[in-house]
C-alpha cells in the first residue's frame, strides 16, 4: 500500500491553508455567503475558498482568453476565472437553472466582468454540441450532474486546443470512488470517467487532492 504523504486536514490546518493563499475579494466573499444563506440545502454545490483563486491562477497561468464553465451554480468560480481573463477574455457558462445563475448575474455585475460571461441555460450537452467544432477551448471546468461527466468530456477534448486544459471537480467524491458497496449513483459515475480519462491517449492528466478531488488534464499533440 502507497504511504500517503498528506496531512490530516484540520480546522486549524484549512485556516492556515486559506491565509497563504489569495483571499476572496469582496464580491467573492459576498457570493458565498449569500449563497449558504439563500440555498443552504445547495451550499455544497459551491466551489470551495481555495479553489477560486486556483481556478484564477490557471487561467492567468495558461493564458486562456476561451473558457468554458459546465455546471455554474451562483457562479463563483466563473466569476473567479472571469476576472482572471484577459479585457476581451470569454467565459461561455453552462447551466440549467435561472434561478441560482441569476444570483450569480448580480455578482457578475457587481464585479464588472458580465460582458465577459455568456451564460447559456439549457442542457449543457446541447450547449456544448453548439459550440464550434474546431479545436478553440483554452480552458475548460467540469463541474455538473457527475453522470454526464464523460459525454461532457467528449464533447469537450476536440474542440480544445492544443495545450488546452480540462479541470475537472469532485472526481473523488467524497472518498466513495473506492468503495466497492457502491455500484451506482454519482459515485459510481465519477469511478467510471476518472477511468475514461486515465485511457484517453488524447490527453494527460493529473489527478489531486484539492477539496472533493480535482483532475488537471492537458490536451497533447
Amino acid at each position: 500500500m502507497p504511504e500517503t504523504k498528506s496531512a490530516a486536514l484540520t480546522d486549524e490546518l484549512y485556516a492556515y491553508v486559506l491565509a497563504h493563499n489569495p483571499p476572496l475579494d469582496p464580491v467573492q466573499s459576498a457570493l458565498v455567503e449569500s449563497t449558504r444563506a439563500l440555498f443552504p440545502q445547495d451550499a455544497i454545490k459551491q466551489v470551495a475558498r481555495e479553489q477560486a483563486p486556483l481556478l484564477a491562477f490557471l487561467v492567468r497561468l495558461t493564458g486562456a482568453r476561451t473558457v468554458v464553465e459546465v455546471g455554474t451554480f451562483t457562479g463563483l468560480s466563473a466569476l473567479a476565472m472571469a476576472q482572471a481573463l484577459p479585457a476581451d477574455g470569454r467565459l461561455v457558462a453552462l447551466d440549467v437553472s435561472e434561478e441560482w445563475t441569476a444570483h450569480a448575474r448580480g455578482a457578475w455585475a457587481e464585479a464588472g466582468v458580465a460582458d465577459r460571461i455568456d451564460l447559456r441555460i439549457a442542457p449543457a450537452l446541447d450547449s456544448l454540441r453548439a459550440l464550434p467544432a474546431e479545436p478553440h477551448i483554452d480552458l475548460a471546468f467540469i463541474d455538473a450532474n457527475k453522470d454526464g461527466y464523460v459525454d461532457y468530456w467528449e464533447e469537450i477534448v476536440p474542440r480544445l486546443r492544443p495545450g488546452g486544459l480540462i479541470v475537472a471537480d469532485n472526481v473523488l467524491f467524497f472518498g466513495e470512488v473506492v468503495d466497492p458497496s457502491v455500484t451506482s449513483g454519482p459515485a459510481a459515475a465519477i469511478r467510471v470517467f476518472n477511468e475514461h480519462v486515465l485511457a484517453d491517449k488524447r490527453m494527460e492528466s493529473v489527478m489531486l487532492t484539492v477539496a472533493d478531488g480535482l483532475t488537471l488534464a492537458r490536451r497533447v499533440g
